[in-house]
C-alpha cells in the first residue's frame, strides 16, 4: 500500500517577495520567469477581476472524493493557496461554500483546483476566488486517502509544497519560492519598460517602428504594395 502523509511545515517565500509578484501579475511574472510556470488553460478564473498571490498548500486526491481537502485545512495558514489536484482526471464539485468557509477562518486566499467545484454563486457572493478546471454540481465522498503537501502535478505543471502561486484573470503561475525575489525584480523592471512603451504607443508611435521590426518584416519577404497584383 503506497504512504500518505499529511506534512505539517511549508517552507514559504517572503510575504514582500509575494506581494510583489501579485502586483504584477500572472502574465507578466511568466515573462520576467523566462516563459515558465504556467498552469495550463484548462484551470480558469470563475470570478473577473480578481488577484491573488500566496504559499502553496497541495492537496493529493483521489477522484470523486475531497476528504483531504479537510484534512488541509488544519495545516494552512493566512496568506495561503491550496492546490488541488486528483490521482486521475475528475470533474466533480470537489469544493464548494462549506469549504471555503473553513479556509477562509484560517485565512487563505484562494483555490486553484485541476478537477471542480460547485456552489459557484455563493463563493462569488462571499468573495472567496477560486481558478478551477470545471463548475460540475456532481457531489463527492469522503472516504479515500490521499496527502498533503507534497509535490503534485496541476494541469501539466509541477507544484511544490511553498510555491508562490499567482492567479487572476489570466490563469495560473507558479514559481519554487527561492526564485520568488530574482522574479520579482525582473518583474518590476519588466513594468518600467512596459509603461515606456505604452506612453510611445500612446502617442502614436508604431509597434513595426518600436520594436524595430521592418528589417525582418523585409528578411522574411514580406512586402508592402498598395493593391494586390493581377494573376
Amino acid at each position: 500500500m503506497a504512504a500518505h502523509y499529511v506534512v505539517r511545515h511549508v517552507d514559504r517565500a517572503d510575504p514582500a517577495v509575494i506581494a510583489a509578484l501579485g502586483d504584477a501579475g500572472v502574465a507578466t511574472v511568466h515573462e520576467a520567469a523566462g516563459r515558465v510556470g504556467l498552469l495550463g488553460p484548462a484551470i480558469q478564473a470563475r470570478q473577473a477581476g480578481v488577484t491573488i498571490a500566496g504559499s502553496a498548500i497541495t492537496v493529493s486526491c483521489h477522484p470523486g472524493d475531497n476528504l483531504m481537502i479537510h484534512a488541509a485545512v488544519e495545516v494552512c495558514q493566512a496568506g495561503d493557496i491550496l492546490v488541488v489536484t486528483t490521482t486521475s482526471p475528475s470533474t466533480d464539485g470537489m469544493f464548494g461554500d462549506l469549504l471555503a468557509t473553513s479556509l477562509t477562518a484560517r485565512g487563505v486566499l484562494g483555490l486553484v483546483i485541476d478537477a471542480g467545484v460547485r456552489d459557484l454563486a455563493s463563493l462569488r457572493a462571499m468573495g472567496f476566488p477560486v481558478w478551477s478546471a470545471a463548475v460540475h454540481a456532481q457531489g463527492t465522498v469522503k472516504a479515500s486517502p490521499g496527502s498533503v503537501n507534497v509535490p503534485v502535478v496541476a494541469a501539466g505543471r509541477l507544484v511544490r509544497p511553498g510555491d508562490v502561486v499567482v492567479a487572476d484573470d489570466d490563469g495560473v503561475v507558479v514559481l519554487p519560492a527561492p526564485a520568488g525575489e530574482a522574479v520579482a525584480e525582473a518583474a518590476a523592471k519588466r513594468i518600467s519598460n512596459e509603461e515606456a512603451k505604452r506612453a510611445t504607443l500612446a502617442a502614436g508611435t508604431l509597434g513595426v517602428d518600436l520594436y524595430g521590426l521592418r528589417p525582418l518584416l523585409h528578411d522574411l519577404g514580406v512586402e508592402y504594395v498598395d493593391r494586390l497584383p493581377d494573376r
